[in-house]
């Protein structure tokens, strides 16, 4: 082992950051603990299980889709275009990320519910509405996960610096010509982080999907609305699929390691 050349580290700091990792580590280490390996084949292959997994792959896809035509552009708004309420308008991209879920789903009720501020005169002109129906597992997805797409992919324009920027219009090239070009690929590492963990963070959404779409088999049923039904019903069926959805978690992990796991 390589000698700190700071010294040891104390103890009045070793013995809170272990507890730290422990009430990280022991919940999961638990949960995979008591899993039933006989009923984990049936947890995991059935219709209900096969079901809710495509929709939520599905929902979260579509949603990342939407994430990145809209979320791309804001971020690079936020990032290299200088305006008053700016710093507003970042505070106002970041509040979904602390509502309390069952709150951003009343939001979404609010807004785009039959009865809503957008979503009835919607019902009216075209017979669509959200509630209840796959587009609104999109539409709840959208609403968590942008603000952890547009942060990360903000963070990455950053990094990227404009002198590239600059340069490419010392040149000649116009902005939209010098945002497809220059700024883009030199940031497309924080892109597709942000990408990832959007994705990850839909595929876990629950309470916004539950509080603004139910919770239907095959049109609304994601993961984490059939753990939370399958929970009263089988405990142990729920805990295999709660592994499934650890294993995706660890997936992301993986997938971000090079943006954000800085090896020792």
């Amino acid at each position: 082992m390589t000698r700190d050349p700071l010294g040891r580290a104390p103890l009045a700091l070793v013995v809170p950051a272990g507890i730290a990792v422990a009430v990280l580590v022991v919940p999961l280490l638990a949960m995979v603990a008591t899993v039933d390996l006989g009923s984990l084949p049936d947890a995991l292959t059935s219709e209900a299980a096969r079901e809710a997994l495509w929709l939520s792959v599905l929902t979260s896809t579509a949603a990342m889709l939407v994430c990145l035509v809209v979320g791309l552009p804001l971020a690079w708004f936020l990032a290299r275009v200088e305006f008053a309420g700016r710093r507003l308008l970042r505070a106002v991209v970041i509040v979904p990320m602390v509502l309390p879920p069952v709150v951003a789903g009343i939001a979404l009720r609010s807004a785009f519910g039959r009865s809503g501020l957008f979503g009835e005169p919607l019902l009216h002109a075209t017979g669509f509405a959200f509630p209840y129906t796959t587009w609104g597992v999109v539409l709840s997805h959208v609403f968590v996960s942008l603000p952890f797409v547009v942060v990360s992919i903000e963070g990455g324009l950053r990094s990227a610096g404009s002198e590239y920027d600059a340069a490419a219009a010392t040149l000649g090239a116009a902005r939209w010509t010098t945002f497809r070009r220059v700024t883009v690929p030199l940031a497309l590492p924080g892109i597709a982080a942000g990408m990832v963990l959007g994705w990850a963070r839909s595929l876990g959404e629950f309470g916004a999907t539950i509080t603004f779409n139910g919770n239907y088999p095959g049109t609304t049923q994601t993961m984490p609305t059939l753990i939370y039904v399958q929970r009263q019903a089988d405990s142990d069926g729920a805990v295999a699929l709660s592994l499934l959805m650890l294993l995706v978690s660890v997936a992301v992990l993986a997938a971000l390691r090079d943006r954000w796991l800085v090896p020792a």
